[in-house]
């Protein structure tokens, strides 16, 4: 299932919606059956599912016990439910985040695991402040007098990856042109890649790269991301110019996950990765 562009409910009231289907589905209960066995209107089941009405726990339980789900399933999605005020926390930002993005970066608040594939840049979450306010101003789509907002969400974002109680542990793959492309002055350049072998240090980041000489890959594809999360199914995230679209299908899932496996395969190990950009610095 992808999300299109003009659906953006609220981060956790999408992810629960997409597992209360995919449950249902599973269970191979259409939605007038699944009504018929909890008393709960077919309608209000739908906007559940579509994540445009708030789901409570105890409508969590009742449809997922009429559909069979075992019981730590039951609490899982409930638990993931109660985080809400987490998945909303960029709700401050709203003058500085667009629509399409903010369901993305609420998930990323609850996921995980998070797996990154960018082609001609640095992935925002390694990003240093220097560096990514020469992107921003470059930027076609950031008016001149947003550019510091945007830059403090983006460090914001970062908060995650040194959360030492429930950190998201990023795997990130990044290409040779990324790594050299002219961003900012040749100062701010190698102060980001210093600031990419100093983020590489954490245990919660893996770093990869790519470069052309490691032969094409098996599965092509753009940037991406994968979201896992431990109560609720992977998703991918596709980040278009002005809109992105969500996959939680199965076979989408399926053909994602065969390309990071891909690029894991094919990129420099971590190690030789690290010792790459240390010459690139020198």
């Amino acid at each position: 299932m992808a999300v299109p562009s003009h659906h953006h409910p609220a981060p956790l009231r999408w992810l629960i919606g997409t597992e209360l289907t995919r449950i249902r589905k599973e269970a191979r209960l259409s939605v007038a059956k699944a009504a018929a066995l909890t008393d709960i209107g077919a309608p209000k089941i739908g906007h559940m599912e579509n994540g445009r009405q708030a789901q409570t726990e105890q409508d969590i339980a009742t449809l997922l016990s009429a559909y069979g789900a075992d019981p730590r399933s039951i609490t899982r999605l409930s638990e993931l439910n109660a985080r809400t005020e987490e998945a909303n926390w960029w709700k401050p930002w709203t003058d500085t985040v667009p629509p399409w993005f903010s369901l993305y970066v609420g998930l990323e608040r609850v996921a995980d695991r998070s797996f990154q594939f960018e082609l001609d840049t640095i992935p925002g979450l390694l990003q240093s402040p220097d560096y990514a306010s020469a992107m921003t101003n470059k930027s076609m789509l950031v008016r001149a007098d947003r550019t510091q907002r945007v830059v403090d969400f983006r460090m914001a974002r970062q908060a995650r990856l040194i959360d030492a109680d429930n950190p998201l542990w990023l795997h990130a793959v990044v290409t040779t042109w990324g790594l050299e492309a002219a961003v900012g002055s040749s100062e701010v350049h190698e102060a980001q890649l210093l600031h990419l072998l100093k983020m590489a240090e954490l245990p919660s980041v893996t770093l990869q790269v790519l470069r052309p000489q490691d032969g094409p890959l098996g599965v092509h594809a753009g940037k991406f991301t994968l979201l896992s999360f431990g109560a609720a199914h992977q998703l991918c995230y596709v980040e278009l110019v002005d809109d992105a679209i969500y996959y939680y299908d199965q076979p989408k899932l399926r053909t994602y996950q065969l390309c990071a496996d891909d690029l894991q395969r094919i990129a420099l190990s971590p190690e030789r990765s690290l010792t790459l950009i240390r010459k690139m610095v020198m």
